[in-house]
């Protein structure tokens, strides 16, 4: 068995599957440094340095089989954080490599397969409700600051949504879980990854004034439109799950 060690980003992974090609090699198993508990001190080890151009020689290969939208499935594999996420993805590869004129994604027969699939709606659904969920609360700096706290790593897949939809404040959104976030300034919508965890109370120190007053407006606009003779809470939780009610500013 030979376990190969990667940097743990994606190109790091497509560098690993490359190399797993390139040097021919049949038994092995690819591990990012941060999940890797060496049990086996025999066991070879093969330390992968991330390569632009050998990942995307894997992509460009993968374009021409399972296409971009196949490419954008194995992302959110990736994102998911799933345990097998590694296997799974060297996995389709392998059998796109073996099958270049079919997409071997719509191949549910195979258990690896499908579970991709299961995975890609699972976080699909995390995407969509960080896009619904999420609120902002606007700092001192006139700054929209919001925080989640995903079951998966989402970041990446909702910054295009948050930069479209508001182009004309800035704003952040900050992962609590994972430590990093996307800032906009208005021009350019980069991550952002701080030395430390951000203190919560700190930033709720350096709310506008004028927050609060928004807050106790929504609150109390939210009371006054709620219909208690039918309120329904089965109906109310199934669209909207308790752990996401810490988002929302009308169940403070």
């Amino acid at each position: 068995m030979i376990t190969l060690l990667y940097d743990g980003s994606f190109d790091g992974l497509l560098t690993a599957i490359f190399e797993v090609f390139e040097y021919r090699y049949k038994d092995v198993e690819i591990v990012s440094k941060e999940r890797f508990h060496q049990e086996n001190i025999f066991a070879e080890i093969h330390e992968v340095i991330t390569q632009n151009d050998k990942a995307e020689r894997v992509l460009n290969k993968l374009e021409q089989s399972i296409g971009k939208s196949g490419i954008h499935e194995l992302l959110k594999v990736y994102l998911s954080e799933d345990q097998e996420l590694e296997q799974l993805i060297f996995s389709a590869i392998k059998q796109s490599v073996q099958h270049p004129n079919e997409n071997i994604l719509q191949n549910y027969a195979n258990p690896d397969i499908l579970k991709i699939s299961k995975i890609c709606k699972s976080v699909s659904r995390e995407r969509h409700r960080m896009t619904a969920f999420v609120r902002f609360e606007k700092m001192q700096d006139s700054v929209f600051f919001a925080t989640i706290d995903p079951d998966f790593n989402v970041i990446p897949l909702i910054r295009k949504h948050f930069k479209d939809r508001y182009q004309d404040q800035k704003w952040m959104i900050y992962d609590l879980r994972r430590n990093y976030g996307i800032f906009y300034d208005l021009e350019t919508c980069d991550f952002f990854y701080p030395d430390e965890k951000i203190d919560l109370n700190k930033y709720q120190q350096k709310f506008h004034d004028e927050e609060k007053n928004y807050q106790s407006l929504w609150q109390r606009y939210f009371i006054k439109t709620n219909i208690v003779e039918r309120k329904n809470l089965k109906l109310h939780i199934q669209h909207v799950p308790k752990r996401y009610w810490k988002y929302l500013t009308e169940k403070h």
